[in-house]
């Protein structure tokens, strides 16, 4: 037989076995009371529903003419902690390209201010030789 995990992400691969899990999870409900949103036979809702049974999702029990269906929580835990692992995961690897961005911009903004004090600076030297060749001029008419 396959690994929980691996029984788990099948019976969730299918939409219909979703729709009854999302169903399942507001609460306690019936097999004629599931089957009523999907256009499909009895039985072939009572397969997904072995489906989702076999893989430890729901339990269904009898209780005289009532079929009640409920979801198992704690079959989900399995997902949930194997999927953190990869959360875990990308959460530092987001963290670290936040950090590469955040250094980026830093010497972006610093090339920048740079720059700009350079241009001023070559402002100012374009104008004191400006300034220096009119006098040199006007000394020279007189």
């Amino acid at each position: 037989m396959t690994d929980r995990l691996s029984a788990t992400f099948a019976a969730l691969a299918d939409p219909t076995r979703r729709a009854i899990i999302a169903r399942l999870a507001m609460g306690e409900t019936t097999v004629s009371d599931l089957a009523k949103p999907f256009d499909m036979s009895g039985p072939a809702i009572s397969k997904h529903l072995k489906v989702l049974e076999n893989a430890g999702l729901i339990t269904r029990g009898r209780e005289a003419q009532w079929r009640p269906c409920r979801i198992e929580p704690k079959a989900l835990k399995v997902v949930d902690d194997w999927l953190d692992r990869y959360r875990q995961f990308w959460e530092e690897r987001l963290d670290r390209l936040e950090d590469y961005l955040n250094t980026l911009q830093a010497e972006t903004a610093s090339r920048q201010k740079a720059a700009t004090s350079e241009t001023l600076s070559n402002k100012a030297s374009v104008k004191k030789t400006r300034q220096a060749k009119k006098e040199s001029r006007h000394g020279r008419k007189k």
